[in-house]
């Protein structure tokens, strides 16, 4: 079988114009809590608000398919797809486009972040099958990437031959600990219809995904990236930023540009899971676990671009100067798109942020 390369696909950046997003409505009670209804109602929000702009397809399983059809607009479309958990980023297809315009989609291997070596739940094979099940409901067709393990948050491309990928996660032993960093680097370049990797040493400071590029560095355009920042020397995450932040002072991309780089900071202080919180969790057995005071992965980072909008977390409470400063700061690296701040406390008390839950479709023509 050929790779996407081979065929004449790459994928496209995230920031270029979008058919559709792929999301996954809440239900696991190890992520969501006994009532996963504080979810369902922010994961709800983000599909009506993109809806407005794009076409909106959220997967629901037996159990909640009543409740999203009550809960989101009619113009979100329902696909009936169960899954185990509600990562949309991770599980569902990486799609790839060619120049005529078609679209395909590319199944990577998924194994929970870690399988058995540090994975956070045992049992993801509704997970793993969700892609090609995604594709078929879709009619577009899957490139199947497997054994090589990989998740959505884990790539950012600016749809000019360059990816951005973090080392701590795709050299971390439960993923694909058989390759050499030049085997991984050759995948991607393959699979992404890329011409260059950049590989950034860190993530946000206990991200349990083993630091996603999604939640620390992201393009806003060719050539422009925004970087989590932290200035407090005390906190785990400044000697990580600045080390990411060397990296990409001395890097270009694939078309030799020096990148233009964005601090955006994270929350002033850390935002830690509350013991009420904690309570409220139902864990599966050989399920990562959560205890009162565990800080969480904050990060504004992981924002997503709507073809209109970019949806900003926001932490609300003592962070409301910090949502505040990074809406203003992304105003700026984003022009003509509206943005749009997302009470996500919620999400993040879940696993991940806006990004994470959804999975961009991009449109069939580059604009």
């Amino acid at each position: 079988m050929n790779t996407p390369k081979q065929d004449g696909f790459s994928m496209p950046a995230e920031f270029e114009p979008h058919h559709g997003t792929v999301m996954i409505f809440p239900e696991r009670p190890g992520s969501w809590g006994k009532d996963p209804s504080a979810a369902q109602q922010a994961f709800s929000q983000i599909a009506a608000r993109l809806s407005q702009c794009e076409q909106v397809y959220m997967l629901a399983g037996d159990q909640t398919a009543a409740i999203a059809a009550e809960m989101l607009p009619e113009a979100v479309k329902l696909l009936h797809i169960p899954t185990d958990d509600s990562w949309a980023r991770d599980v569902a297809p990486t799609f790839v486009r060619n120049a005529a315009g078609d679209i395909r989609g590319i199944s990577w291997q998924f194994n929970a972040w870690g399988g058995d070596f540090d994975g956070l739940y045992p049992d993801y094979a509704q997970d793993d099958a969700a892609a090609e099940a995604i594709c078929t409901a879709l009619n577009v067709p899957c490139y199947n990437a497997r054994p090589f393990v990989l998740e959505g948050g884990a790539i950012h491309c600016d749809g000019e031959g360059t990816v951005l990928v973090t080392e701590v996660c795709l050299l971390s032993g439960g993923r694909n600990p058989q390759l050499t960093k030049e085997q991984i680097t050759a995948k991607l370049l393959e699979y992404l219809g890329a011409e260059k990797v950049i590989w950034i040493p860190f993530g946000i400071y206990n991200d349990e995904t083993n630091e996603h590029i999604d939640n620390i560095c992201a393009f806003t355009a060719p050539g422009e990236v925004v970087l989590a920042w932290c200035d407090d020397p005390d906190d785990p995450q400044y000697a990580m930023s600045r080390a990411d932040y060397d990296i990409l002072s001395s890097e270009t991309d694939a078309h030799g540009r020096k990148l233009k780089i964005t601090k955006l900071p994270v929350p002033h202080k850390p935002v830690c899971v509350t013991e009420a919180e904690c309570n409220d969790y139902i864990f599966a057995e050989g399920e990562d676990t959560r205890e009162p005071g565990e800080r969480l992965a904050a990060s504004y980072v992981n924002f997503y671009f709507g073809n209109d909008c970019v949806l900003v977390p926001q932490f609300g409470g003592a962070y409301a100067e910090d949502d505040a400063k990074a809406c203003e700061i992304l105003h700026g690296c984003c022009p003509g798109r509206e943005i749009v701040p997302i009470p996500a406390r919620v999400i993040l008390l879940g696993g991940g942020n806006i990004h994470c839950i959804t999975q961009q479709i991009p449109a069939a023509r580059r604009l």
